[in-house]
């Protein structure tokens, strides 16, 4: 079995769902259950945030403009509906279906196109960026498949592959042995220089996305999680309080 990881992150405007997010930063939406078929697409999202987040992202998932997953630009003419599962004043689960038209794009289907039946999908959606954990049999077309997704998002989507490895592998935690990606490691090694990190800061971060020359969101976001890959195998590292 193969693991496979990528970042899209959406531009402002491209996606209905990603705007709103944008505007709850607290706010996350994780799947619980993704499958698809040739003819559709089903699964069921967890999502956490305040209540007013909720609010606004229940509405974008019932948007006539907003189909999940579908990575064309536009109406793409499918048939969606969403269902509420769960509500509460902190949590939301939807349940969300659509049938695919000739015009449809999207991950779980180009995957199936490429990457055989049998795949896994797990993915993870904080302000722009939504996170794709694939995992496959390995004996699919990996690069016919990266070169579909980049052809149907045209320029509305920034994609980044963070990882592509056996999925027994370990999951690595620090810089040196690859747990970071090449443009998060890029981001760090930027904001060290740059004094991003000094106090007082000697650049922000809007000064150092146009340094990078990248949306400040995406800066924003690679930061984050090379911070957070860091700081966990720090504290692992660190003995125990009972010792």
């Amino acid at each position: 079995m193969r693991e496979l990881v990528f970042e899209i992150e959406y531009e402002p405007g491209s996606n209905t769902v990603a705007d709103t997010l944008a505007e709850y930063p607290q706010a996350r939406i994780r799947s619980l259950s993704l499958h698809a078929t040739t003819e559709s697409l089903w699964r069921v999202d967890h999502i956490t945030g305040p209540l007013e987040a909720l609010t606004d992202i229940e509405d974008a998932f019932l948007a006539t403009d907003y189909y999940t997953d579908c990575l064309t630009p536009g109406t793409c003419g499918a048939t969606q509906r969403t269902q509420v599962l769960e509500s509460t004043d902190e949590m939301l689960v939807l349940y969300s279906y659509w049938e695919r038209t000739d015009s449809c794009a999207s991950v779980p289907h180009m995957a199936l196109d490429h990457l055989g039946h049998g795949v896994l999908f797990e993915t993870t959606k904080e302000q722009r960026q939504n996170t794709w954990r694939i995992v496959h049999s390995g004996e699919g077309d990996i690069h016919a498949f990266f070169s579909q997704l980049k052809a149907s998002v045209g320029e509305t989507v920034d994609i980044d592959l963070q990882r592509l490895t056996d999925a027994s592998a370990p999951v690595e935690t620090t810089a040196e042995n690859g747990a970071l990606s090449p443009e998060q490691r890029e981001a760090l090694q930027a904001a060290v220089e740059n004094g991003y990190y000094e106090s007082p800061g000697e650049i922000d971060e809007k000064g150092l996305a146009e340094r990078l020359d990248v949306p400040r969101s995406t800066l924003n976001h690679r930061l984050r999680r090379a911070e957070e890959q860091l700081a966990k195998q720090r504290v692992a590292e660190m003995p125990s309080s009972d010792n």
